[in-house]
């Protein structure tokens, strides 16, 4: 059965037929109905395929249609396809039927739409705005309008953002940030806490807000990998890669082997750096300064070996549409494994001092728990999902070349610290194995890295499981193969949630320690 029967099937088993389905390439199909089917159709959805909402947006066509229109995606893994329900909401006083009430997970997408485009979702409770801070920023201009002028000499109404109050006796509340001590991205936790344990915590964020997604408009696929790339840096290598899927699959060139092989290889070592930079720094919030170091030395060295290979200690220039840039040849082949030799050691020693340490243990087990339907139900994916029980990764439900490696994919069930830690642990040797396998599938793959693209029309959803999780990006190419759309949905723009649901019953100085476990992005969430 293929993509359009499978869910033709399910749409007709609840007698909803007045839909328009297309499948314009066999990863993704679109349902286009009615205003006052978008809500039936997208809960039916949720519900028969298990999936949360991955990514929702809406896009500017009125110079076509007249109208706005706004897309929900859901993941088909039985499927493996995206699947994505489509309405057409008018251009004047544009409106749309809140979905968030029976699914949570477009909650936050339906407060982004509202403020980008000034399409309200009608019985949302909450359409606070998520980036463009009220204090600052001019009520009724929606910047990914076409029609969008900036509020140039225009100042904002002053209103105060209105944080959730918890009200009691006893209770009192902790604001920390935007402004930290350390060397990190700017958010402000407002900490409601009833003597020591945390009893409600509130994330505002949009603080390194960009205009990454307007940005984009305008642009050329080339010009728009920089752009991409440099989003949140230490995802470089994911963020273009999506970017390039999405690009790649509409204008339908056929990737070399090669350079497929290649993507494997880099993609797993920006995950292998991450990893080893996050043990290092969970180590580090309990106090534990020796393992700490040892992490950020393993994590050097795998910068260094980024650079030796590519030119970048962040993986940036290397993908491009139509393949890669930098090759790895046999000299450099051998000097990958022999560095992943001794990483691999250094790793296994890490994880002994750290396991062993009875200190350790009793600061991340059972502390910082996500309960695995609170995760369903937030849409978390990527590292924590998998450390709450939810066994997604892209790698193995969208394998494509993948699928020639032999790998498994990590699962935890607790949800607490330990479990993200051990997530990260059992990748870490994976990855490397991936790379070893890489390093040998490139001597049977020929010697071309790259084809050349005619651009073209079209729209097409691109994505890369990325160390964090899924990085999503849908693109609308216009006349010339110029940008008219992109939608990027990076994995922290959910798990800052998850973030704020596992924190509770803990203690205010266990945040650091939950907040490094999760380690989300601020400006990937901020765009």
């Amino acid at each position: 059965m293929n993509n359009h029967e499978y869910i033709k099937n399910i749409l007709d088993s609840e007698k909803i037929g007045a839909v328009n389905i297309s499948a314009p390439y066999r990863d993704e199909l679109y349902v286009t109905v009615t205003g006052a089917d978008f809500g039936k159709v997208c809960s039916l959805l949720h519900k028969r395929l298990d999936s949360a909402v991955m990514t929702f947006f809406a896009e500017d066509m009125r110079a076509r249609s007249g109208s706005f229109t706004v897309y929900c995606a859901f993941l088909s893994v039985q499927a493996r396809s995206w699947i994505f329900v489509r309405q057409d909401v008018p251009g004047e006083n544009p409106e749309f039927v809140s979905i968030a009430k029976d699914i949570y997970s477009a909650a936050l997408f339906e407060r982004e739409t509202n403020e980008m485009f000034g399409i309200t979702p009608l019985g949302n409770p909450d359409i606070r705005s998520l980036r463009l801070h009220d204090e600052v920023w001019p009520r009724g201009f929606y910047p990914l309008r076409k029609d969008f002028v900036p509020p140039a000499g225009k100042s904002a109404d002053g209103a105060q953002y209105q944080f959730r109050r918890v009200e009691g006796e006893g209770i009192f509340e902790v604001p920390v940030g935007p402004v930290h001590a350390g060397i990190i991205g700017p958010g402000h936790f407002r900490f409601s806490a009833a003597g020591e344990p945390v009893i409600n915590l509130e994330i505002r964020l949009g603080w390194t807000h960009r205009g990454i997604e307007k940005l984009l408009e305008g642009k050329d696929h080339a010009e728009a990998v920089n752009i991409v790339e440099r989003i949140s840096g230490d995802t470089a290598f994911g963020y273009s890669l999506a970017f390039c899927n999405s690009v790649e699959k509409m204008l339908g060139p056929e990737i070399p082997v090669r350079a497929q092989v290649l993507r494997v290889l880099y993609l797993e070592l920006e995950r292998l750096y991450n990893h080893a930079n996050d043990m290092g720094g969970i180590a580090l919030d309990v106090g534990f300064s020796f393992p700490a170091q040892f992490a950020s030395l393993i994590k050097e060295s795998i910068l260094r070996l980024n650079e030796n290979l590519s030119g970048s200690r962040y993986l940036k220039g290397i993908n491009i549409v139509g393949g890669v840039e930098k090759d790895i040849d046999k000299a450099k082949s051998a000097v990958i494994d022999e560095a992943l030799t001794k990483i691999e050691k250094d790793i296994l020693a890490l994880e002994d001092m750290l396991f062993s340490s009875i200190s350790f243990m009793d600061r991340v087990d059972a502390t910082g728990i996500l309960r695995t339907q609170t995760a369903r139900d937030l849409g978390i994916t990527g590292v924590a999902a998998r450390a709450s029980g939810i066994g997604l990764d892209l790698r193995k439900a969208f394998p494509d070349i993948y699928g020639v490696f032999s790998f498994a994919a990590a699962k935890e069930h607790r949800g607490d610290v330990a479990s993200r830690f051990k997530v990260r642990c059992f990748e870490t040797k994976e990855s490397i194995s991936l790379i070893h396998q890489s390093l040998k599938k490139l001597d049977g793959c020929g010697p071309q890295l790259k084809i050349a693209v005619l651009p073209k029309e079209g729209t097409a959803l691109g994505s890369a499981e990325a160390w964090r999780g899924p990085v999503l990006v849908w693109t609308r190419l216009g006349a010339g193969g110029k940008i008219e759309r992109c939608k990027i949905t990076d994995p922290s723009f959910r798990n800052w949630e998850g973030l704020s649901y596992a924190v509770l019953g803990n203690i205010i100085p266990d945040f650091p320690l939950c907040n490094k476990s999760f380690d989300l992005s601020y400006p990937g969430n901020d765009l």
